[in-house]
């Protein structure tokens, strides 16, 4: 990596991203000489991340130089590349985002990408996020800006359509469905090569095969499935049955977009376990204090590789290496030519120092394109609603939403959550 190569991440104090992308900067990209400015409003997770950083680095003898500041502006100037791993007040608002709907009678699996949750997520980010964007353009008009955070999809089209900040989002949704898939083939992950092609979330493995010969696994999937446990998720299977390709990443996920979403836990209506989350993280916390109060040793996971794709995208940019990246986010311009120009679609990529190049599969078989594009609608629809902050678009993006099935329920949840979010609701254009 060339010594000039500055990588500004926002959204630092996130301890989950940042450790995750310090394992893959420091112990399989050649990261020497390079400077990381980490960047957040918390100054005591600025410098619990940097102390990680440090430690990491030194164990791993790459000289590169950490900063921190809680300007951002600051920290832009110069940057090559710029990482998003932002929410605003995360757990808090989005389980609103998941209890209101439900209160009103309207079933989401997860409340974050999809559903009446997935628009109010993109109403109060989009401002944020064009807020960093109108900042790279001014500062560093060249950073390729690398978006980690939901919601993926709505924010990689956002950009692409109404600023010049080249963009990709990040998603390690293809590598969990081939661990669905080899789990059901009954071998080694690695040993399977798959090309996704699709929305965020709602990727379609257009192939599956071998990767030492290239042999089509999906003929022996189809017969193991058929006799696979009945409780492995059961609504992507239910719809690999119906449409014949493999949908990623996961009945949470999937669910989000389809009104029939919330079969996948048994109709329970249990939704996501917000309280086991916030003990995770405490936990988690906790046992990074301990590591950097010296009271207990670095895991060794700390020091492996996550297998996520963002420090290889920044080392395909820096030493021009045209490398393959398994699923990248990017505004489609055709490369899914049957869905819409004008959306964030999810399929291969190509890196150099020349950006980023998508990789058409080419068109979606019709049906899956049409399920798709209900979809597709919805998110459209989300996110002029954001850029305008239109009350008005909001409900139109709600009525349209296949997850919501009543008009009584949709005014009394966009009255309710946009009286929640009213703060951080505001024009972008």
């Amino acid at each position: 990596m060339r010594t000039s190569t500055k990588i500004v991440f926002i959204g630092a104090g996130s301890m989950s991203f940042g450790l995750t992308l310090f394992r893959d900067l420091f112990f399989s990209e050649d990261l020497a000489g390079a400077t990381v400015v980490l960047v957040d409003t918390d100054a005591a997770a600025l410098d619990r991340m940097a102390a990680i950083g440090r430690l990491l680095a030194d164990k791993a003898r790459v000289a590169v130089t950490i900063e921190t500041t809680t300007d951002r502006r600051a920290a832009l100037p110069g940057a090559d590349f710029v990482l998003n791993a932002t929410a605003i007040d995360r757990m808090r608002l989005w389980r609103h985002d998941y209890e209101v709907p439900k209160r009103h009678g309207i079933r989401q699996t997860l409340g974050e990408n999809g559903g009446p949750g997935g628009l109010f997520f993109t109403l109060r980010t989009l401002p944020m996020v064009f807020d960093f964007a109108r900042d790279i353009e001014d500062l560093c008009p060249d950073a390729l800006f690398i978006n980690l955070s939901n919601p993926e999809s709505r924010i990689v089209m956002a950009l692409g359509k109404y600023t010049k900040v080249r963009v990709l989002g990040l998603c390690e949704g293809i590598f969990g469905a081939r661990s669905q898939v080899a789990r059901i083939l009954d071998r080694p992950a690695e040993t399977i090569d798959v090309w996704g092609a699709g929305l965020n979330h709602f990727q379609w493995l257009m192939a599956i095969r071998d990767r030492e010969t290239g042999a089509d696994l999906y003929p022996v999937l189809r017969e193991k499935e058929a006799t696979h446990d009945p409780a492995f998720i059961p609504l992507d299977r239910a719809l690999f049955r119906a449409f014949g390709l493999w949908p990623t990443c996961g009945d949470g996920h999937t669910g989000e977009f389809l009104p029939y979403g919330w079969e996948a836990d048994g109709g329970d209506d249990t939704g996501y376990d917000f309280d086991g989350d916030l003990r995770t993280r405490a936990e988690f916390r906790a046992s990074v204090d301990a590591v950097l109060a010296g009271t207990a040793a670095v895991p060794d996971w700390w020091t492996m590789p996550s297998g996520e794709r963002g420090a290889a995208v920044i080392a395909a940019v820096a030493h021009n290496e045209k490398r393959f990246i398994e699923s990248g986010v990017v505004y489609n311009r055709g490369v899914i030519p049957n869905l819409p120009a004008d959306l964030a679609v999810e399929v291969p990529i190509v890196a150099d120092a020349a950006g980023i190049h998508p990789v058409s599969l080419g068109p979606l078989p019709d049906p899956i394109a049409k399920l798709l594009a209900v979809q597709a609608g919805v998110q459209q629809l989300a996110v002029e609603a954001a850029v305008r902050g239109s009350r008005e678009l909001a409900l139109e993006a709600l009525l349209i939403d296949p997850v919501v099935a009543s008009t009584t329920a949709a005014r009394a949840v966009l009255d309710e959550l946009w009286e929640i979010n009213k703060p951080y609701i505001r024009p972008c254009l």
